[in-house]
């Protein structure tokens, strides 16, 4: 039957009821799509390209460039707009670089785009889900998302709405139940009609309306530096009204000079390259990934990597390869003739099963002969229960899964004889016989025989996890077989502390998970929900914390970690929900993620002081400048020129610099303190010139060369340290821009204010610039010990209160 669709905002249709063998016919899909009526979800995060130029050009600090630069123009100081040079080099670089990211990532996420089986002329097609059209019949099985609002036709799939609901619960799902978009199956097989597509589907209503309300959280240096800019944004136009006004009123200077040095304060106030350095190195090490088969959906997830100091990864196509061997059949209670009776019972239930998880589809390579049955009920595997079952009818029932899931309090007859097959390395199944199966609940267990499969480790797994180890990475592995076997495949792929294992108890309470998280290596027996609590308690414990995970089992874990990575051999929604996929799924490609990570925020840090030693001296001798009774001593074209040449470019090119080591602290107060010494050596020297200025009645403009020349020492030595030792790189970049800069004071003074300081000026240049050296290490010696101190005590402090 045909009916109306009562959507309004796209024209009319007749909805077709197709067969779930034959699907909508071509001339149906042109049609809908010709209508609009396509899974095309709400609108793209990509921005457009005009969209990325208004961006970058249109910031809050460049129209504050802009009006800085409208009123030098009114008063005639052209020299000083030297600085809008940089704020357009800043601009050129951030579009140049989004649009290179944008074409990179664009180009993997074809490659990555979720695909869906359609029947549609009768045949099955995989095609992208966004090219699915309204009344188009789908073939969903374990691991699919659920990619528009459907309802199921034939099958049986039990489904997991967590993503959308918050209720983790496994729901059955029959002929005539509706399957929510966002969803996704956990087992079982089905064929659906979408009902719902695009705009009009549940998931992407929820996410609109989710966008009013909620921002995904940025990461911890992101965020931070966007409530430094805030801070700074809101700051600066009172500061330079007030600065503007001292100027002009009280110390008596003209009305450009007021401009000028107004100007020249707000300048360096403005940390205009430190933001934009943040998120071009991230756009850099996204498309670096890329280059390395590895998508990123979220930027904020390389710092999170780049923190990681506790890993933890599943069993199964993790240390061992994805794919599993039948190893032999081992017949419990019966007589050896009895064998070739349980190879056909095994042939029965295999064959009337689903092939949605690795282990059916290994069975179903091993039993291949056709099912002398048909089941009348088909119990699909759940991570939960670890069960999958069959019923016959007439009370003959089969189960197959963990042998202490299904056994209960009976287990302990066949403890010893199963436990001896784990700690070979055996993944070992029960199958056994049940006289009646209630909800999935089983009464009179009968068991059959034992099942053994295995696992190859990854020959490359032990290497993998060795240099994690290197790197004080703590690893866990979490997984649902026996604890046994996953401890026996983490100790053949050497992990620290494998035998340090544990099966967790459905009923254990947070604490004591809490306490199990940091004590042992190894959990089986994990349900999801369990997997995603261990995650939760080691973060409570102060971790950082990635999960490895392809499976639907490790959804909510995925979810819970600072860093998930997934790989896309895997389920496709543990990649839709992970920040990392590892496109090749080779777990041995992440020490390269890593170590780019890594790479990535410590170089970041370390730039990033160079850009606040001018942001943090400048802010304070602004206000000084406004409650003091002087001239704010710096022209704008002359701190233009100590910013890109003592701040911009080495800051950019120590960015690119290899650096492997584990991020520690928080991120601004890293870069505070790695900041401070030189603000402050600037700032002393700067306030001693200005005394000699009042004692000696010295032109200003001869201050000004002085300062500006005795701040570019400060940050020669600043950039002289960070380049320590010494390499080829660092010595051909350091000598460049000492040369560019010697070049730039001599051949070109007037540009940038410089004149001839004469003797008294030299005398005051050369006795501050022998302080220069020693202060500044006086002070980071200082900061040091000030800082271990502090460390000391805040630590004795946490000590006694645990205590206590």
């Amino acid at each position: 039957m045909a009916k109306k669709d009562e959507v309004t905002h796209l024209p009319p249709i007749e909805r077709i009821n197709a067969s779930p063998e034959c699907g909508l016919s071509r001339e149906d899909v042109l049609l809908r799509t010709d209508c609009g009526y396509v899974n095309v979800s709400e609108d793209s995060v990509d921005r457009t390209a005009k969209q990325i130029i208004l961006s970058n050009v249109f910031t809050y600090f460049n129209i504050i460039f802009f009006v800085l630069a409208a009123a030098l123009i009114a008063v005639g100081s052209f020299k000083n707009l030297s600085f809008l040079l940089i704020v357009a080099i800043n601009t050129a670089i951030g579009i140049i670089q989004e649009f290179n990211s944008k074409r990179a990532l664009d180009k993997l996420k074809l490659l990555s785009e979720p695909k869906c089986q359609v029947v549609r002329d009768g045949k099955i097609f995989s095609v992208p889900s966004k090219s699915l059209v309204l009344d188009d019949i789908v073939c969903f099985s374990g691991g699919n998302q659920i990619c528009a609002d459907a309802i199921v036709l034939t099958g049986e799939v039990f489904v997991n709405e967590s993503l959308v609901t918050g209720e983790a619960d496994e729901i059955r799902k029959t002929p005539g139940d509706k399957l929510l978009s966002g969803s996704y199956i956990v087992s079982g097989t089905c064929r659906a009609r979408l009902d719902k597509v695009g705009k009009d589907s549940f998931v992407s209503k929820l996410t609109s309306s989710a966008k009013r309300f909620k921002k995904k959280e940025r990461s911890g240096m992101m965020h931070s530096l966007t409530v430094l800019v805030k801070i700074i944004g809101i700051a600066v136009i009172p500061m330079g009204i007030a600065l503007f006004l001292r100027q002009r009123g009280i110390t008596g200077v003209d009305t450009k000079n007021a401009v000028e040095r107004t100007t020249a304060a707000l300048v360096g106030i403005i940390p205009e390259g430190l933001y934009l350095l943040a998120n071009i190195r991230l756009a850099v090490s996204v498309v670096k990934l890329s280059k390395k088969k590895t998508l990123v959906h979220d930027l904020s997830c390389i710092e999170a990597l780049a923190r990681v100091d506790t890993l933890c990864v599943d069993k199964t196509g993790t240390i061992t390869e994805p794919v599993m061997r039948f190893s032999g059949i081992i017949p419990l209670d019966c007589r050896k003739a009895d064998a070739n009776a349980v190879q056909d019972l095994l042939c029965d239930f295999v064959g009337n099963m689903p092939d949605d998880n690795v282990t059916m589809q290994t069975l179903k390579l091993k039993f291949t002969s056709a099912p002398s049955k048909t089941a009348y009920r088909v119990y699909p595997f759940s991570s939960v229960t670890k069960t999958s079952a069959v019923s016959f009818g007439n009370g003959e029932n089969y189960i197959l899964g963990a042998p202490e899931f299904i056994l209960k309090n009976g287990y302990s007859r066949y403890q010893k004889l199963i436990e001896g097959y784990s700690e070979k390395g055996y993944r070992v199944l029960l199958f056994a016989r049940a006289d009646s199966i209630d909800s999935g609940a089983f009464s009179q267990i009968f068991p059959i025989a034992l099942i053994l499969l295995e696992n190859a480790i990854r020959p490359d797994a032990a290497s993998t996890f060795a240099y994690f180890t290197s790197q004080g990475v703590n690893i866990k592995v979490i997984s649902g077989d026996n604890p046994n076997t996953v401890s026996a495949a983490a100790v053949a792929a050497k992990i620290p502390g494998a035998e340090k294992f544990t099966a967790l108890n459905p009923d254990m309470s947070d604490e004591e998970l809490k306490k199990a998280a940091n004590e042992y290596t190894v959990f089986g027996r994990v349900t999801p929900e369990q997997k995603q609590k261990l995650i939760r308690a080691l973060k409570k414990s102060g971790h950082t914390v990635a999960m490895t995970g392809d499976g639907v089992n490790d959804v909510l874990a995925l979810k819970e970690a600072d860093c998930s990575i997934a790989m896309a051999s895997g389920s496709d929604i543990a990649c839709k929900v992970s920040d990392l996929v590892l496109l090749d799924s080779k777990f041995s490609s992440m020490p390269t993620v890593v170590t780019e990570g890594r790479q990535v925020i410590n170089n970041i840090e370390r730039s990033a002081s160079l850009f606040l030693i001018k942001n943090i001296f400048s802010f304070v001798l602004a206000l000084i400048s406004i409650f003091a009774v002087f001239a704010y001593p710096l022209q704008p074209t002359q701190l233009s020129l100590i910013s890109a040449l003592t701040i911009g470019a080495p800051a950019f090119l120590l960015a690119l610099e290899k650096s492997e080591g584990r991020i520690k602290g928080k991120f601004l107060l890293n870069v505070i303190y790695r900041a401070l010494p030189a603000a402050t050596t600037n700032l002393i020297i700067i306030g001693g010139v200005l005394c000699f200025e009042k004692a000696f009645l010295m032109d200003p403009a001869v201050i000004s060369t002085v300062c500006t020349l005795l701040i570019s020492i400060v940050g020669f030595a600043m950039i002289y340290g960070m380049c320590r030792p010494m390499n080829k790189m660092r010595a051909a970049m350091f000598f460049g821009l000492l040369a560019c800069y010697i070049v730039c004071i001599t051949a070109f003074p007037s540009i940038f204010y410089l004149c001839p300081i004469g003797f008294g000026g030299t005398l005051v240049l050369i006795v501050f610039s022998v302080m220069i050296p020693t202060m500044l290490f006086s002070l980071i010696k200082l900061l040091d010990k000030t800082a271990n101190l502090t460390g000391k005590i805040v630590k004795s402090i946490k000590q006694k209160l645990k205590f206590e």
